[in-house]
């Protein structure tokens, strides 16, 4: 690829995406498998070779399982599930109520795991799509699409844009999107570090105490690799924040080998005015820091970021690949990205704000609002049931609750194997279940797939290609769930034919 474009040179896309991080590299791998091609610039030279971000949570577990991307990332990392209190040279406390007590989910933890790690898998999937050494000098759209020139020279011609290229965004000044919210006067240490200790290591997010405030937590990491935070008052600096991880982790030993990575970073709790240029009817989007910004308290940053390309990519692919779709059903769905992820942002912020603020209290204090807050920090209590959403349609049916997760309940093939609906979806789909017994459905062009879940032990003289078993369905509690493909219900019912409407709902 040469390292400067001739003006006269096009690059024509479906999205063009400004942004080589997590979020701009997942959406991109997500639209390319659902036909839609891309164009990723990304001002670094190359893939991020060390620092950032360092876990996946529950439900970014789930996501990458239904974009077959977990199975290669689960051996580089390790997993975490507890959170324990260090303070007076003794271990004060271990909980993990938070992750145990989730249900429906087989990845009850965190996966420690680089930045780095998931950005290179990313970007190697996605090859020449990504052009790295290169800034986004301007963007502008018109009624048709969006155009994209760089520092290269280099033009884009795309349908749509996403602007995921950072808290300091040029997409989101160019939208004249605002970007409000507040400064908590905070500056953190944080440093990948390599330690030799006779403190009892374990896989456990530990937070330290002393003097009455939590100001120092170690979070471990592949490769034997320990991540640091550490607040400061006053001056900060490496040597500053290796004393006081000291200071904190007395009366053991601990000396610093290797530090491979040492930054600093000032809280900001920031939210974009909008996601969608335009207010809300234009072809420009904002994820991930673009979008919103807060503390790395709760670790959520990296996996609210995969959130928004999860819940951005299916959109955009359905209005793209679906040409004779009405124009205001296309807005109607595009919109909803806005609508659902500006309110969750926004919820993410808040947690964040309580959890860094706590870092000046006891360390019980700080764990307690960990526990309160848990449904965000797993991200499994993520829902979109009372944002407004039009994509969500207000109905429950015991556990199957309209704007929440799936539940990835256990379902056994024709021939008696246990498998996960996670495992078995594809992203990029409706899911339509009928639970309890085979109903008959209309055909459709619509981008859907339809499970038929019958009693353990049913028979049926249909046959179907997506037919499971499973102990939980009976034949006397027969309903019909729609699931979106970022694995949200959208709809429940008794009956398959309001489940259609639904859908049809939402394509026209």
């Amino acid at each position: 690829m040469p390292s400067a474009i001739e003006d006269s040179a096009v690059t024509v896309v479906d999205v063009a995406i400004c942004g080589g991080g997590p979020t701009g590299l997942t959406t991109a791998l997500l639209l390319e498998r659902l036909g839609v091609t891309t164009c990723v610039i990304d001002a670094k030279s190359a893939s991020l070779e060390l620092g950032r971000a360092d876990a996946l949570n529950a439900r970014t577990q789930q996501y990458l399982e239904v974009a077959d991307l977990l199975s290669e990332l689960l051996p580089q990392g390790i997993t975490c599930n507890t959170s324990s209190t260090f303070g007076d040279g003794e271990f004060i406390s271990r909980q993990n109520q938070w992750w145990a007590s989730l249900e429906h989910t087989l990845h009850k933890n965190f996966l420690m795991i680089g930045q780095p790690v998931i950005e290179k898998m990313l970007a190697e999937k996605l090859g020449d799509v990504v052009h790295y050494g290169e800034q986004v000098t301007s963007i502008c759209e018109d009624e048709d699409g969006v155009d994209v020139v760089t520092s290269s020279g280099r033009k884009i011609r795309g349908k749509y844009a996403l602007g995921a290229d950072g808290a300091r965004s040029m997409v989101r000044k160019a939208i004249g999107a605002t970007f409000t919210g507040t400064k908590p006067e905070m500056l953190w240490a944080v440093l990948d570090t390599f330690i030799d200790t006779d403190f009892p290591r374990c896989p456990e997010i530990i937070t330290f105490q002393l003097n009455g405030q939590s100001r120092v937590s170690w979070i471990p990491r592949e490769r034997d690799l320990c991540r640091f935070y550490v607040l400061l008052e006053g001056e900060v600096s490496l040597p500053l924040a290796q004393q006081s991880i000291k200071d904190h982790m007395a009366p053991h030993k601990v000396d610093f080998t290797k530090t491979e990575w040492y930054s600093t970073f000032d809280v900001k709790e920031r939210i974009a005015s909008t996601f969608l240029s335009k207010d809300g009817a234009g072809r420009i989007f904002l994820g991930g820091d673009a979008a919103h910004v807060h503390s790395v308290n709760g670790g959520q940053g990296l996996n609210t970021g995969i959130a928004d390309a999860f819940s951005l990519a299916w959109r955009i692919a359905m209005v793209i690949n679906q040409p004779s779709l009405d124009k205001e059903a296309a807005r109607k769905v595009l919109l909803s990205y806005d609508t659902e992820r500006r309110s969750t942002a926004q919820g993410v912020i808040d947690v964040a704000a309580a959890l860094v603020r706590d870092t000046v209290r006891e360390a019980k204090t700080y764990v307690g609002t960990i526990q309160k807050n848990a449904g965000y920090i797993t991200g499994m209590g993520v829902s979109y049931e009372a944002c407004g959403s039009p994509l969500v349609q207000q109905s429950e049916h015991g556990i199957w609750k309209a704007g929440f997760r799936c539940p990835d309940m256990i379902v056994k093939s024709a021939s008696g194997e246990e498998r996960r609906l996670y495992s078995q979806a594809t992203y990029g789909k409706y899911l339509l279940l009928s639970v309890g017994k085979v109903q008959a459905t209309t055909d459709s062009d619509h981008p859907i797939t339809r499970y038929s879940i019958l009693p353990d032990g049913a028979s049926s003289d249909e046959k179907e290609e997506n037919m499971y078993t499973a102990d939980w369905a009976t034949a006397d509690d027969v309903f019909s769930v729609v699931v979106r493909p970022d694995m949200y219900i959208a709809f429940v019912s008794k009956d398959i034919a309001a489940c259609e409407s639904h859908i049809n709902g939402v394509f026209s």
